[in-house]
């Protein structure tokens, strides 16, 4: 089975849309997407994220269906400086956290606990699970069981963080370090795949993260929306 997971384009937060370069962006995304042999297609209930997958699904001839659990991650933690979402921290502050590289202790730290993050986690998890379970594959420790094997195509349109979380589950990585150590542009594409090595076990394996060719062919390039600025000088780039 190969996930498709495709960021959506560059974001008007304020009004949860699309800004005219994630317009642009989209349109070129929509050109790559067409040629995507999907067999199904599912989309989180967020605005910015449907407007990514209407041109995209126009041309592939397909329908997506709405999910709950494929919004934003959406907690909300009181930071040193600030209340934000929870995958937004300064790196002195999550790499200092208790068990942050800890896939299975990660959210025992006071502000996660107070946000409840542990609960979304759980939910998130449990719905996937289940999805997973539909389409052959039932996680089995840090494995899966290929209970139904397949070569199935299925494309998800959503967000960052809420990406992270999903590939957190196939690859057994905590959410707190993909959040921070890797960013997927808007409009890139992750893509995920069984290997079945041995009959009925099964691994999911990355073979692609937030690729952004489709821009760079065009001449155009991502835009910085997840980023922070490369250098501390570097004034026009974001700083928090």
């Amino acid at each position: 089975m190969k996930l498709v997971i495709v960021r959506h384009g560059d974001p008007d937060y304020v009004n949860d849309c699309l800004t005219e370069t994630g317009k642009r962006e989209v349109e070129l995304l929509s050109e790559r997407m067409k040629n995507v042999k999907a067999d199904e297609c599912y989309c989180s209930p967020l605005r910015r994220a449907q407007q990514t997958a209407a041109p995209c699904l126009a041309k592939m001839n397909m329908k997506a269906e709405e999910l709950q659990w494929l919004r934003e991650f959406a907690p909300k933690v009181q930071r040193p400086e600030k209340e934000g979402v929870a995958w937004d921290w300064v790196p002195s502050d999550w790499t200092s956290m208790p068990y942050a590289f800890d896939f299975d202790r990660w959210t025992e730290y006071p502000a996660f606990e107070d946000a409840h993050v542990r609960e979304e986690i759980d939910w998130i998890y449990s719905e996937f699970d289940q999805f997973l379970r539909k389409h052959g594959y039932e996680k089995d420790g840090k494995l899966f069981r290929a209970a139904a094997p397949n070569n199935d195509t299925i494309v998800f349109f959503c967000h960052f963080g809420l990406e992270c979380v999903l590939l957190s589950y196939l690859l057994n990585l905590p959410p707190l370090v993909m959040w921070h150590s890797m960013i997927a542009a808007p409009t890139s594409i992750t893509t995920v795949v069984t290997e079945e090595r041995r009959e009925g076990i099964a691994q999911f394996r990355m073979t692609a993260f937030g690729d952004t060719s489709h821009l760079y062919v065009a001449g155009q390039e991502p835009s910085f929306s997840g980023r922070f600025r490369e250098c501390f000088t570097n004034e026009n780039e974001r700083m928090d």
